[in-house]
């Protein structure tokens, strides 16, 4: 297995911060890229609440918790936080264009022997990996969200992915407190393909009028034991999230997994989810927030 001290991320957002904690915590030094300087700070705002909450309840020390937020570095550009990474992990928005335009650039920035993983959650990591010149060097590091909570991590095997990069990205997992398991690259991989249909499903309900979004949350949760129900897992990915997840999978994998008319709607209409302050249901304080940062 390759040996990785350095690790950086692309991109800040939900996922991107959360992978750089996880990595952090895991011992790795981590640098966490961003173009936009207050996405920078957002993110180091909540990594370090997330560590004190950790704290808190238990589950970290916090001699641990301080040498893990002090093994986090900063960088404004990819060139300048990828340069000494033996691992880089792409979680910039799920869209072929933009995972295939960072490939090609970290494949002229990284060094020949940087493994470089992305974190899509329903893309080919075949067809990202076929841009660069390391194409067995690539491979698919699906977390899942919030990365510092949810246990488990799917690495996607592509097709050119050697035997090395796959035993690498396992460890670092594992390191990272992660449940690992291995696929062989499918679209979808297992559980955004059976989430988008679960999901698909009860916006057809919500549609069809069978019964009310918090009613059908609530059977999942109660009946099927769902930690959380399906519109309520729908606004904290996002509905654009989703909605792209499924057209993709409609796209390779047919009818079945045709996007809901009322998913479509939501999303053309700017309900996105918690993040826009409104998706299947409301959030006030989302709303309120974006008041005051635009005041």
């Amino acid at each position: 297995m390759a040996q990785v001290q350095t690790l950086a991320v692309i991109g800040a957002g939900i996922m991107g911060r959360g992978i750089a904690h996880a990595a952090a915590l895991g011992g790795y030094r981590t640098i966490l890229e961003d173009v936009l300087p207050g996405a920078l700070r957002k993110a180091e705002t909540e990594i370090r609440a997330n560590l004190d909450k950790a704290v808190e309840l238990g589950k970290v020390t916090a001699p641990d918790a301080d040498s893990a937020f002090h093994r986090l570095e900063y960088a404004g550009s990819v060139e300048e936080a990828a340069r000494e990474a033996d691992l880089v992990i792409e979680a910039v928005p799920e869209e072929m264009e933009s995972k295939i335009e960072i490939f090609t650039l970290l494949d002229k920035i990284c060094r020949p022997s940087t493994i470089l993983a992305s974190n899509t959650s329903s893309l080919s990591v075949t067809e990202i990996a076929s841009v660069t010149y390391r194409a067995k060097k690539c491979v698919g590091m699906h977390f899942f969200n919030p990365v510092h909570k949810m246990k488990l991590l799917e690495i996607v095997r592509a097709l050119e992915t050697d035997d090395e990069t796959l035993g690498t990205a396992v460890e670092v997992g594992k390191r990272m407190g992660k449940e690992v398991v291995v696929i062989r690259e499918s679209p979808g991989f297992i559980t955004s393909r059976i989430n988008a249909m679960i999901g698909n499903e009860a916006f057809y309900m919500l549609q069809e009028g069978i019964a009310t979004a918090a009613d059908i949350d609530k059977a999942l949760k109660l009946g099927l034991n769902h930690p959380m129900g399906p519109f309520e897992l729908v606004d904290l990915v996002g509905l654009d999230t989703r909605l792209s997840i499924l057209e993709y999978l409609h796209k390779s994998l047919g009818e079945k997994y045709r996007p809901a008319p009322l998913l479509v709607q939501y999303v053309k209409s700017g309900r996105l989810g918690r993040k826009s302050g409104r998706g299947v249901y409301e959030y006030p304080e989302a709303k309120d927030a974006k008041s005051v940062s635009a005041k």
